[in-house]
């Protein structure tokens, strides 16, 4: 075995027999990982507040055939505002629950770590419906699913876009009216979730059409995963 050290999130964590956890990692030169820490859940522990979900840590591990093991961690940062708050705890569950189901094991993944830490630190800064929502439709577009937002996708028209198509992966016009039904106001967001102007929607007031976005960035996400998400508790589904 082979002793290397990464900084990671905590993604998730469970059980392993009567003091052990398994902890799923999303490190930043190997991408996910699993590894066990050992007596953790023991009140004399080192490090068992360190490997919480969502926490930004250093680690060192061994690498394991199946399971890497952690021997350190420490602490970078514990989105205190993040673990202090409901709404952001469920917010930041979706974001690292969709983290760990579009991501396979040992896919080294450095943008999706940048990704995932400045999704944690907006939330931190800031509980704003739209962070999620906004994480999963820049995780689809890293993954080579990003959807079509600027002009209809099935006749390339700019005009009279009225809905967005799941099935086709973008927004229509009212020629090819199908799918989800969007207001303008709708689609400017989206436009600039995806244009790279995310900061520009933030700062948008939250109404139906911030609603709308959730609603839509849920639904996508779960079309691409065929699955459903189980954390998604704040975004209603209507």
């Amino acid at each position: 075995m082979s002793l290397y050290r990464d900084e990671a999130v905590v993604v998730r964590t469970y059980r392993l027999g009567e003091a052990d956890r398994i902890v799923v990692l999303f490190t930043k030169a190997r991408g996910k990982v699993r590894a066990v820490a050992k007596g953790v859940r023991k009140t004399t522990s080192r490090f068992g507040a360190r490997l919480e979900p969502t926490t930004h840590v250093a680690l060192q591990l061994y690498e394991g055939r199946n399971l890497d093991t952690i021997t350190q961690a420490e602490t970078v940062d514990h989105f205190r505002a993040i673990r202090d708050d409901l709404d952001r705890i469920a917010r930041a569950s979706s974001i690292l629950e969709a983290v760990d189901h579009i991501t396979e094991e040992r896919e080294p993944n450095a943008a999706m770590f940048t990704m995932l830490l400045g999704a944690l630190r907006a939330l931190s800064a800031e509980d704003h419906p739209l962070i999620a929502p906004a994480f999963f439709w820049k995780l689809l577009a890293l993954e080579g699913l990003s959807p079509v937002v600027d002009a209809c996708v099935m006749c390339g028209s700019e005009e009279s876009l009225c809905a967005f198509a799941l099935e086709d992966g973008g927004v229509v016009c009212s020629d090819h009216r199908r799918g989800v039904p969007l207001p303008d106001e709708s689609i400017v967001l989206l436009q600039l979730i995806l244009g790279g102007r995310l900061g520009a929607a933030l700062a948008q007031p939250v109404t139906a059409a911030t609603t709308d976005v959730e609603h839509l960035a849920t639904r996508a996400l779960e079309f691409h995963l065929e699955r459903r998400m189980r954390s998604i508790g704040v975004l209603d589904r209507g």
